[in-house]
């Protein structure tokens, strides 16, 4: 975490920033968050990220009582007071002091500046293990703070040598605790369409892909992928060679997934320098 943050209106040292026992972010684990990195000093593609962050603060009910134009002045003052060439920004909206300790009032807004913790370059060489796991994700279209199962379920896949889970229903694939999910068949992109955060990074890939299938994906179709890979703001994109047991096509990253992880970067590059 870095020396300043944004709470109480203002910013602060981030060692003093503080929330009230009673919160419902703490004693019920409800809230939203939203999290991008800056490149080159630069937050990339903020208005995305703060679309997203307003919209979940309307669907969860949650006054949000500042304006884009704020925030963006206050996100670029942690930037500068940081020295956040390359970092993380967090915004945390608590789901406030509750009179009945239950529903939705007035939250707390924070924002955090941290260092990125990136996966190593193996891991983009070699590819990654996800382990299945029936489950969906609460309101899943919204990025709320409620990770409890995850977190748990973190220790599992420590001692299996997998990087994140696969969540499926019903037969149907969905999403991995913190990223997206997308496979290739015969050339031909899919990621699934229900139960799934709309990532940003998912809605770049999709855009630099040119053509990507977005429907529904059975785990048997997951399975016998050519390739398959996660997106995420810390990841970009993440080649997945194994889910289970189960090898992905020929067990390594496919020229599909490294190609579309090229022409992200390319994008960072276009946009920040």
């Amino acid at each position: 975490m870095k020396p300043f943050c944004f709470a109480d209106g203002q910013i602060i040292s981030t060692e003093k920033a503080s929330i009230h026992p009673m919160d419902l972010g703490f004693i019920r684990g409800y809230g939203i968050f939203d999290f991008f990195r800056t490149v080159n000093f630069k937050p990339l593609f903020l208005d995305s990220y703060l679309d997203r962050f307003f919209s979940s603060a309307e669907k969860t009910f949650l006054p949000l009582e500042y304006s884009r134009a704020e925030l963006k002045a206050v996100i670029q003052e942690l930037i500068e007071k940081n020295h956040l060439k390359e970092g993380g920004l967090r915004m945390v909206l608590s789901g406030g002091v509750s009179p009945n300790h239950f529903s939705p009032a007035k939250g707390k807004l924070f924002i955090f500046a941290e260092s990125l913790i990136f996966p190593s370059q193996e891991k983009y060489e070699k590819g990654i293990k996800l382990l299945s796991l029936e489950y969906v994700r609460p309101i899943p279209e919204i990025k709320t703070t409620n990770y409890a199962l995850s977190v748990w379920d973190s220790m599992r896949w420590n001692d299996a040598g997998a990087e994140d889970v696969l969540y499926y229903i019903n037969g149907h694939v969905s999403e991995s605790s913190r990223s997206n999910f997308f496979i290739v068949k015969n050339g031909i992109i899919s990621t699934p369409d229900s139960h799934v955060l709309m990532g940003i990074t998912r809605k770049h890939i999709i855009e630099l892909a040119g053509k990507v299938q977005i429907r529904p994906i059975s785990m048997q179709e997951a399975l016998n992928a050519d390739e398959a890979f996660i997106s995420s703001t810390t990841k970009i994109l993440l080649p997945v060679t194994q889910i289970d047991d189960h090898e992905i096509g020929n067990g390594k990253p496919g020229p599909v997934s490294l190609d579309l992880l090229a022409k992200f970067r390319d994008l960072e590059r276009e946009l920040c320098y």
